[in-house]
């Protein structure tokens, strides 16, 4: 598998690639079997089996920065990402209205089957659904075939790359696809040349593709309907403490599952729940169902108690049973950024509620820090993390706040 889902293992692949980040920057655009110029991480990172601080901070203690920023920069654009949807929520739910709207369309039938009519997209359609993962400079290729050259809806393959990418991440998916369609740069997008595959192909993919270029060769845009900039709609969340005297359960979910290394390790619990949505093809859903389970017996041992699980009944149902069963008067989590997990809270917070079970969402407080900055372009975010003394290794306390 291309990334491990146990946090130890993680951790250890983190410690293997450390030795090779001032390489990246060489090495991170050549599409080679085995991924191995770049860290394959992604997936952990994504599900926080290790964090983004925990990742910049290996590297940060190994090397200067100047031969690692690329590298480290890579790492917290998706954390950019979550906080540039964060503060326009509108956008994701868009995208969920578009879905739901879309029509099956044959052609997409045909892709999924290894029928696109095109062998590079149907090779890297392969790697796609036999590993969960592909190269970021191939998904970029992909995204821009799917909507220059098939033009096709950017939503249906973004829906499709959520669906199969074991690091499918809400915001990271979701607004690389608008980058290339032209949508999150109004008017810019990517086109993917054939000159750009040559270059950064390996030679044997290279010669296997020989007479399939033409979808590649003299690109045109295909601009979406919807090109309008989005302003900032939420720059505050609501506030959910925890409250004192109550007694308490854990709900640890599939977005953070390092719990013990946030502001919830040292919260008291008298039970603990590990819950994850496995309603994905058989690949991803496997590597979640161990995620789980190995978040599940970090858990155990680090509050020294029996952890439940739960991913199969709706959510809600689920914690519900598993409040009343333990008689718990509150719920702490770690706050989802915007995605499916997210949208699924108000319907949470009705059935608790009905019970007189509190809910209390908790950010990191490297989160909350993050979170206002993503107000406008990547760079602007990576200059004010260094202004401000945001990158670990340089990062003034921030104290977490539980009660």
């Amino acid at each position: 598998m291309i990334c491990p889902a146990s946090r130890a293992d993680a951790l250890a692949q983190l410690a293997e690639f450390v030795p090779k980040a001032p390489l990246y920057a060489r090495d991170r655009n050549h599409v080679r079997p085995g991924h191995l110029g770049v860290s394959r991480l992604s997936p952990a990172i994504r599900h926080r089996l290790i964090t983004e601080d925990e990742v910049a901070t290996a590297v940060l203690g190994a090397h200067s920065f100047s031969k690692v920023e690329k590298f480290v920069q890579e790492v917290y654009w998706r954390r950019y990402w979550k906080s540039w949807l964060s503060l326009r929520p509108q956008v994701w739910e868009n995208y969920q209205n578009d879905i739901s709207l879309l029509k099956q369309d044959p052609h997409l039938q045909r892709i999924e089957s290894l029928q696109s009519g095109n062998r590079i997209i149907d090779h890297f359609t392969r790697e796609l659904i036999e590993t969960g993962y592909l190269h970021n400079h191939a998904r970029m290729w992909y995204a821009a075939w799917w909507i220059h050259a098939a033009r096709l809806p950017w939503q249906a393959g973004a829906d499709l790359f959520l669906r199969h990418l074991l690091d499918g991440d809400p915001a990271s998916n979701t607004l690389s696809w608008r980058w290339v369609a032209g949508l999150q740069t109004p008017g810019k997008t990517y086109l993917a040349r054939r000159s750009n595959l040559e270059k950064y192909l390996t030679s044997g993919l290279l010669e296997s593709f020989d007479g399939h270029w033409q979808d590649f060769e003299n690109p045109t845009p295909n601009m979406p309907a919807d090109s309008v900039s989005h302003a900032v709609s939420c720059r505050e969340l609501p506030h959910f403490p925890a409250k004192d005297g109550l007694k308490n359960g854990l709900w640890i979910h599939e977005e953070d599952l390092s719990p013990e290394t946030s502001p919830l390790g040292n919260c008291a619990a008298d039970a603990i729940l590990v819950s994850a949505d496995l309603e994905f093809p058989s690949l991803k859903r496997a590597w979640l169902e161990q995620a789980v389970q190995d978040t599940a017996s970090r858990a155990a041992l680090h509050w020294k108690r029996d952890v439940s699980t739960a991913t199969s009944a709706p959510l809600a149902d689920a914690l519900l049973a598993w409040a009343v069963s333990h008689e718990l008067q509150q719920i702490i989590a770690l706050r989802p950024d915007v995605g499916p997990l997210a949208d699924k809270l108000p319907e949470i917070f009705q059935v608790l509620g009905k019970h007189h079970i509190h809910l209390a969402l908790i950010d990191r407080p490297r989160d909350a820090a993050l979170r206002p900055l993503g107000t406008s372009g990547f760079f602007k975010f990576w200059e004010t993390l260094q202004k401000k003394n945001f990158l670990p290794g340089h990062s003034r306390p921030i104290q977490a706040e539980l009660f």
